[in-house]
């Protein structure tokens, strides 16, 4: 038994490498088409990211993979398989009730992380990137990455979920969390800069988090931020190498750190 459970905990660590070597990749390659030379210079970085984010997988994979083979052998979770199982209309609602609880779970732990210890000690590494690159989506401490790691198999002891509904969960999450973090704005004006980007995040918002570090701590949704005063509404896109060092400096001793 405890062989099959390290064999999946292997499985879902190269799974989860393996997606975000695809999607970082893919977006970075994006970038690279739609804006040539935003990236110029960020070499060195780029592999920190790179390395960062590897040894992120593995504590993101460790845990999903005891997860599932406790789900597939011993029926660990509520996650079901059976559409009929729970009414249709549940299945969005899953989807969104997820999402929301990670968003609060990330919110709240995001911004403890800006207090000046947890600051220094751990979220300095991501706060690193400066400016952020498609790589840098899971470039986190351990620490952090540990915070991170619990939500999702957290959720699915508590909240049923269709596995195909928790597959788009994951899905969203990838994608955002690589968007968020490109540089740019891959969603049309309407969408972050209309009545709907009022209450969700793209890289607009969360660039403004990179400039300023003390607000928009949210991770899809612009609630909590609104609730607590913590949102500064959206931020710019500087050309590359304009204003880089100082924020830099700024991220490694762990200036601006705090909650607002």
């Amino acid at each position: 038994m405890a062989g099959a459970i390290a064999l999946s905990a292997l499985a879902m660590t190269l799974i989860v490498g393996v997606r975000y070597l695809v999607a970082s990749g893919g977006f970075a390659f994006a970038t690279r088409l739609r804006h040539p030379g935003l990236y110029a210079g960020l070499d060195a970085q780029m592999r920190r990211e790179i390395g960062w984010s590897l040894a992120s997988a593995a504590i993101y994979g460790v845990p999903a993979g005891v997860i599932a083979w406790g789900w597939q052998n011993r029926g660990w979770t509520r996650i079901y398989s059976t559409l009929g199982e729970w009414p249709l209309w549940y299945w969005p609602l899953s989807v969104l009730l997820y999402l929301a609880a990670h968003d609060s779970w990330f919110y709240w732990t995001h911004r403890w992380m800006h207090r000046p210890q947890p600051f220094r000690i751990a979220h300095a590494v991501h706060h690193a990137s400066r400016p952020p690159t498609a790589w840098a989506a899971m470039s986190f401490h351990p620490i952090e990455a540990l915070t991170g790691a619990v939500v999702i198999p957290a959720l699915v002891f508590l909240i049923p979920i269709h596995v195909g509904a928790l597959a788009l969960v994951l899905t969203i999450m990838t994608v955002m969390g690589v968007t968020n973090h490109m540089g740019w704005e891959i969603f049309p004006r309407f969408v972050h800069s209309g009545p709907l980007g009022g209450w969700l995040i793209t890289a607009s918002h969360h660039q403004r988090h990179h400039q300023d570090y003390r607000c928009n701590y949210g991770l899809y949704f612009r609630v909590w931020d609104r609730l607590c005063g913590t949102d500064n509404g959206l931020g710019r896109f500087d050309p590359p190498d304009r204003g880089r060092g100082a924020d830099h400096d700024r991220a490694r001793r762990g200036d601006g750190a705090g909650i607002a």
